[in-house]
């Protein structure tokens, strides 16, 4: 585990920078397969130009959410702000962002949103999972201590390592990276073989990631925290409540009977 890939001296290729790309590449494939077989109105170009305008936005979405969270931290060294490579992007900021990116170019472009969500959610889950494999060789959104057989102990100087010392903890970002690729599995295989009431399937993914994301949190470590409540868990029950309301008040679950 280490989050140095490959080491050029002055040029440093990252783990976590690597899965970014990997997740923009693989979303690409999914979402123009996707737009072709809906017969969205977006050439390739435009969708190429759609994953670019969300990924940046969900990144700046990700960093400035876990900044507001660690203010004090970054009011006393505000260069530290801009430095994603140290770690601290915040999914639930990324997702803000990127929604709200996505709502301004499909509306541009004229594309009714939920079916483009649609088209987009498989992809995103399945970026998500490769952004665990980037947190794991970084070893940050880390677990708690475990005397399970599979606990792990950290390099020294990553973030596990510093705060558990040779210790072994819950390997969550590998637990969130096998209920990803579940939920995209769930998404790509099952529910997209049928078709659907525009926004079911992005109402899943919101229903099911939270679901597994408040799991998780009961064994992370390095959580944000809303007083002595862990933010992740009340962001994931809002989400699932509100995908819960939007799939029976459209009546999409019906549809997908």
């Amino acid at each position: 585990m280490h989050p140095i890939l490959f080491d050029f001296g002055l040029i440093q290729i990252r783990f976590y920078g690597v899965m970014y790309v990997v997740g923009i590449i693989a979303g690409t494939y999914l979402i123009r397969s996707e737009v072709k077989r809906k017969e969205i109105s977006l050439t390739n170009d435009d969708v190429a130009n759609f994953i670019m305008w969300v990924a940046i936005a969900g990144i700046i979405g990700a960093r400035l959410y876990y900044v507001i969270f660690n203010w004090d931290y970054y009011a006393a060294d505000m260069k530290e702000i801009p430095a994603i490579w140290h770690g601290g992007l915040a999914i639930h900021g990324g997702l803000i962002g990127g929604i709200l990116a996505a709502l301004a170019y499909v509306k541009k472009k004229r594309v009714p949103f939920l079916k483009m969500a649609d088209a987009a959610a498989p992809a995103l889950i399945l970026a998500q999972a490769f952004g665990r494999v980037g947190n794991f060789m970084n070893g940050d959104a880390h677990g708690t201590p475990t005397d399970l057989p599979w606990g792990m102990v950290f390099p020294p100087e990553s973030m596990a390592g510093i705060e558990f010392p040779g210790i072994p903890i819950h390997p969550v970002m590998l637990y969130e990276m096998f209920i990803n690729l579940s939920i995209f599995s769930f998404l790509w295989f099952v529910l997209r073989k049928k078709e659907r009431k525009d926004g079911f399937i992005f109402a899943m993914y919101f229903l099911l990631y939270s679901g597994g994301r408040f799991f998780v949190e009961f064994f992370r470590a390095d959580s944000l925290m809303l007083g002595s409540l862990k933010a992740a868990q009340i962001m994931s029950l809002a989400l699932m409540g509100a995908a819960l309301v939007f799939i029976f008040k459209k009546s999409l679950w019906k549809q997908a009977g």
